[in-house]
């Protein structure tokens, strides 16, 4: 291994040398040479030391027939991502412990890298037109900087009178991906869609061929956020697995800068990333809420927070933290040592509020004790300083992490419920003037606040309960993975609130997995419309929860699966219009709703095979994180989330309504 950190060593330094040793002279030389590396890591023979990696620290079992390990061709076929995710907190994880995260990343490129699966690429390629239209239908997370995830029928060209012809026009499947997950951007006829191999495709939306596509370091993360420059330039900034972040020309697809975004060697971007006046506002989550769930892990020393960037270049302007450092608190019930404070990740996508010169954030619980003031929060932060403007707690004392879920000796004492906010904060116009930011978390409450409290702790305007699963403090707490997950929509005065709620055996916890409407100014429920199952699943067959299952779950057959998801709630965010909300399932059910009545008026299952228009044969599969896009009379749908046990897929589904039905 030695030796093998001096090839990368000197590898890296005569990449430095070779531009004239500037980066000698950093602050921080060895991340300073790490960002320059990640940046030019076409020039680095990354599967070659991956391949030696391997070797070292893996063969003995994959390459082992005795073992029952899967051989490294088998290997071959997963995504970098996945073969990342697998090794920092899935069933490899107590074997790559001891591994760092570029050393288990250099594994995944080695990996991913050693099996083609491009050429339907080029079979499915066609030239870009001579002119297409520059309208910004999806341009970010949360279609527009206040994340109401609203369209104007006008823009969606889909309404209550031809929402019911929907029907498939087009269906791409990509090989090697089991999740959906990177929401896509559209500009004018081109849609930008990332995938968990590390591909940025150029696509026509109206036949599905690929005009361009690139490659990065590793699977792509975050949603496709559309930036235009004060100075006109137009980029697509995106985030991967690794933490970094990337810049790409939207026309040549040629990457213009790139930065690493970690606070922690656990850091990674779930969130999506949020633009405003050449400004990114970057949240760090971090995975050591499932390591901790490894009796070997020391924990727990990360935690979360917003890195502010200068959009033209990637240059890091500030930083918030979510807690203090990490010291040293004490031991384990297994006589292994503890620190805190830590946790507060920041899931969510931040809102921008440029009146204000405010950023809004939701964050998740502390994953040791100390408990802090920042977790299951909504923070305010000043755009220009990362500074505290005031912070509201909904709930104190929420200290949980993935050892919770088997009894592991790092599962923090009165150990909370794992109830943070992943829905990004909703910023609302009141009818009769006035402001409320609104945030739906996972313990099945939504809240509203005054943007401009009276002091620095918040100021509660309503709370409206859409779901139990944040059963009380006095009851079995560990986490139902239900409640409000990826986020809500806002359309007019309706919040429409999605609830995942899986069926999961707690004291007093009654699932109501369904699509809720809510009344802007007091939170009073206008409707809901539940969703159901439609079949039985035995109880030996049910799985474990999230983290758990994902570790070791037990095997159910893939085909038993499909036929009947365990998961049906909805937890990938919504989509609404005037007239229409989009919702769709973690059975691969997408949904259409009235929004004034609740009324559903649409449905397609897309958790089937598909014989897909690329020439690749594929499957649909959960419905998770964005969900579904809209643009002029089509529907974009990424049918596919495998990350807990739910329905792995690969499919990006186009629907068309049917003009002769306007």
């Amino acid at each position: 291994m030695k030796k093998l950190l001096s090839l990368v060593g000197l590898l890296l330094l005569g990449l430095v040398l070779l531009i004239g040793g500037v980066l000698l002279f950093s602050e921080s030389p060895m991340k300073t040479v790490e960002s320059f590396a990640m940046r030019h890591a076409d020039k680095l023979p990354l599967a070659y030391l991956g391949e030696k990696l391997f070797d070292q620290h893996c063969s003995s079992c994959h390459d082992n027939p005795a073992m029952h390990a899967p051989s490294r061709e088998a290997l071959s076929g997963f995504s970098k991502e996945t073969v990342m995710v697998a090794l920092e907190f899935g069933k490899m994880q107590p074997m790559a412990a001891h591994l760092s995260k570029q050393e288990r990343g250099l594994i995944a490129i080695y990996l991913a890298g050693s099996a083609p699966a491009d050429e339907w690429i080029a079979e499915h390629s066609c030239s870009a037109p001579a002119a297409d239209n520059s309208t910004e239908y999806v341009a970010n997370w949360g279609l527009g900087k206040e994340n109401r995830r609203f369209m104007s029928g006008e823009q969606a060209g889909i309404n209550r009178a031809n929402v019911g012809s929907l029907a498939l026009a087009w269906s791409l499947a990509f090989p090697k991906v089991t999740d959906m997950r990177s929401q896509p951007a559209i500009i004018g006829n081109t849609l930008y869609l990332g995938d968990k191999t590390g591909k940025l495709y150029a696509i026509d939306r109206h036949s599905g061929c690929i005009r361009a596509h690139t490659e990065v370091l590793s699977g792509i993360r975050s949603a496709i956020t559309v930036v235009t420059l004060s100075s006109g330039r137009k980029l697509l900034v995106f985030a991967d697995s690794m933490a970094s972040i990337y810049a790409v020309d939207p026309l040549t697809m040629k990457k213009v800068w790139q930065e690493a975004a970690r606070i922690y060697e656990t850091s990674v971007i779930t969130g999506s990333i949020s633009y405003h006046d050449d400004r990114l506002f970057v949240p760090v989550s971090s995975y050591e809420v499932a390591v901790s769930g490894s009796p070997t892990h020391v924990c727990c020393k990360s935690h979360g927070g917003v890195i502010a960037l200068d959009a033209t270049n990637g240059n890091k302007l500030w930083e918030w933290h979510g807690t203090a450092d990490a010291t040293l608190q004490g031991r384990n019930s297994a006589g292994g040592e503890i620190y805190g404070p830590s946790g507060v990740s920041v899931w969510s996508t931040p809102t921008v509020d440029a009146r204000r010169n405010r950023i809004y954030i939701g964050t998740g619980e502390n994953l040791s004790h100390p408990a802090t003031d920042t977790s299951d929060a909504i923070i305010a932060l000043d755009m220009d300083s990362g500074k505290v403007a005031w912070r509201f707690q909904a709930l104190a004392a929420d200290v949980w992490n993935a050892a919770c879920l088997n009894g592991g000796a790092n599962c923090p004492e009165n150990a909370g419920g794992d109830f943070d906010f992943g829905a990004s904060v909703i910023m609302a116009e009141l009818p009769g003037g006035g402001e409320l930011l609104l945030a739906g978390q996972k313990s099945g409450d939504v809240y509203a606040l005054n943007p401009d409290p009276v002091g620095p702790n918040g100021e509660l305007v309503w709370q409206q309960q859409v779901s139990n699963a944040g059963i009380g403090p006095d009851l079995d707490k560990s986490t139902t993975n239900g409640g409000v997950h990826w986020g809500m929509a806002l359309s007019g005065e309706r919040l429409l609130v999605a609830a995942a709620d899986p069926e999961r055996v707690r004291p007093e916890y009654v699932p109501k997995p369904g699509l809720h409407s809510l009344n802007l100014a007091d939170g009073k429920v206008l409707w809901f419309q539940p969703v159901t199952r439609g079949c039985e699943i035995a109880e030996e067959d049910k799985p474990m929860i999230g983290l758990q299952n994902m570790r070791a779950g037990k095997k159910i057959e893939l085909a038993d699966q499909y036929r009947c998801s365990f998961y049906y709630g909805l937890s990938a965010a919504v989509l609404a219009t005037e007239e229409l909300v989009f919702s769709a399932g973690l059975d691969g059910k997408v949904r259409a709703f009235d929004i004034a009545s609740g009324k559903q008026l649409w449905q397609t299952e897309t958790a089937k095979p598909f014989d897909a228009d690329n020439g690749v044969s594929g499957h649909g599969g959960a419905i998770d994180v964005s969900g579904q896009v809209m643009a002029d009379g089509w529907l974009y749908v990424q049918s596919g989330y495998s990350m807990f046990g739910q329905l792995p897929g690969n499919m990006l589904l186009a629907y068309r309504v049917d003009t002769a039905s306007e």
